[in-house]
């Protein structure tokens, strides 16, 4: 992966995930895997809204009111401190600014930057069943729906984790892809790469994009490629399991079957099934197809995503 920056996706980030001192209180929760780990591979473009819409440090905390479906951020002293409609402002104008970020990580729980179930007060001061998602983050996701976003803490969770960054770095391929311009033979060639990929994540939608491209006749690949990418996306926000993953190393052992030894075909299945029953991480049963890759290599099994979609640095695939 080239270390420059100007190589790295952009994925855009709560500033107070980044360790600046921007929260109500004055202090921060900077997150070690998105400050330390993570910067090696991205540039992260750090946003706090709350201070951007004017609101100091320290200030008064706001918290979500009323209608969960459409609720307000208002003051937890001071509710005659209405700033919904700033933060919407805000989060529409970042839409626009930010277009080129392949992701967004989100502070969890704010009543401007939660993702999922922020909590919504109630007039007698108790909160609504559910919650609501916070006002810039609402704001901003609308205009940006097939984004990979993603809360703070829910990274914690090595699936998750290995999930989002995924998307991510398929978002970047896409923004490469676009900015080349799109073609048939472009999309037929990038869906083509995530075959194994879409398969391990969404297998009935792996064939009805398969279908979608193989329909195209003259559809116009501008007009196209925004509704394949859509649904690729939507797609890959599905996380694999070890069933899916075991059905696309069995798939994948399949180019070999020719060309290796009983005894080698006998370790792969081993192997893969080591890795079906929990025994192993992902990364074992890949770095054995890998080897074999090296010794009997295959141009359409090389190529594909499934095999590094980020970083093998990032050892993401080690812990699940």
């Amino acid at each position: 992966m080239p270390s420059n920056s100007a190589s790295k996706p952009k994925i855009a980030i709560s500033a107070c995930l980044m360790g600046a001192e921007v929260r109500y209180n004055g202090g921060h929760k900077a997150s070690r895997l998105c400050s330390r780990t993570l910067t090696d591979y991205f540039e992260f473009i750090a946003v706090c809204p709350e201070v951007a819409i004017g609101l100091g440090v320290p200030r008064e905390p706001i918290r979500l009111v009323g209608d969960p479906q459409q609720p307000h951020a208002v003051g937890t002293v001071h509710h005659e401190l209405d700033v919904t409609q700033p933060l919407t402002n805000f989060g529409q104008q970042m839409a626009g600014a930010l277009g080129d970020i392949c992701g967004y990580i989100f502070m969890q729980k704010s009543p401007s930057c939660g993702l999922d179930r922020v909590k919504v007060y109630q007039p007698n001061g108790s909160p609504h069943d559910g919650g609501a998602r916070g006002i810039y983050a609402q704001a901003f996701c609308a205009h940006h729906p097939d984004l990979p976003v993603e809360e703070d803490g829910r990274l914690n969770d090595p699936v998750l984790r290995e999930n989002f960054l995924t998307r991510v770095f398929a978002y970047a391929a896409w923004q490469e892809l676009r900015k080349n311009g799109l073609s048939r033979n472009g999309l037929t060639d990038f869906h083509a790469r995530y075959k194994y990929l879409l398969m391990a994540h969404n297998p009935l939608q792996y064939k009805a994009l398969g279908k979608l491209l193989g329909d195209m006749g003259q559809t116009d690949p501008d007009e196209l490629g925004p509704r394949y990418f859509s649904e690729l996306m939507t797609a890959l926000r599905k996380c694999a399991t070890r069933g899916t993953h075991t059905n696309v190393l069995q798939h994948l052992s399949g180019y070999f079957k020719q060309v290796i030894s009983a005894e080698d075909k006998q370790e792969v299945q081993h192997v893969i099934g080591q890795y079906r029953h929990g025994i192993v991480p992902l990364v074992v049963p890949l770095t054995l197809l890998k080897h074999h890759l090296r010794h009997h290599p295959d141009p359409y099994v090389m190529r594909q995503a499934y095999l590094q979609p980020h970083p093998e640095n990032l050892s993401l695939r080690n812990a699940i």
